[in-house]
């Protein structure tokens, strides 16, 4: 009985991890079109709001209830007390903090690192500019993640299902 009490919780165990995994899979694409859609936001404060970069994303960011927006709230309250510290070190530093909460890859951090390089040295103009180019190429990061999700999640349940069964064999 406690043998197969003890299968039991291994073949759940290995089943809950490939869901995990999935659910990983597609968190990216939605966190991804957040991204986008806050970038977009931020270029309108910026444009049309004339409001400065702290504020700018403090509004950007709590008007997004999800971990993204919880990242641009994080870098308004760290550019709020900078210290001496540009702009961009406190971009960087604030973004790798706030990665490990997010289901993101290297290549979208990538992205809003080179955005974070150049925020806040140029003129409104250029950094719409910039802002805009980040919005293109996260969108191209979206149609990869999508891809993915679509190649991998299911493979992932199955997955999970299968190292847990094979865990149990190999036991018993």
């Amino acid at each position: 009985m406690l043998k197969l009490l003890g299968a039991m919780l291994i073949l759940l165990a290995g089943t809950l991890l490939g869901f995990f995994q999935a659910s990983q899979l597609a968190k990216r694409p939605r966190q991804i079109a957040d991204l986008i859609r806050m970038l977009q936001r931020l270029e309108t404060e910026i444009l049309y709001g004339f409001t400065p970069l702290p504020e700018a994303l403090r509004c950007t960011g709590q008007a997004c209830a999800t971990a993204v927006g919880a990242l641009f709230v994080r870098m308004a309250a760290e550019l709020g007390h900078t210290a001496g510290r540009p702009v961009q070190q406190l971009w960087g530093e604030t973004l790798t903090a706030g990665w490990r909460e997010l289901s993101l890859g290297r290549g979208e951090k990538e992205i809003m690192q080179q955005l974070g390089a150049t925020l806040g040295l140029t003129d409104r103009d250029d950094q719409v500019k910039h802002l805009r180019l980040a919005v293109n190429q996260l969108r191209g990061e979206e149609e990869l993640a999508k891809d993915e999700q679509q190649r991998y999640e299911r493979m992932w349940k199955s997955l999970g299902l299968l190292m847990g069964a094979l865990v149990v064999i190999l036991m018993y």
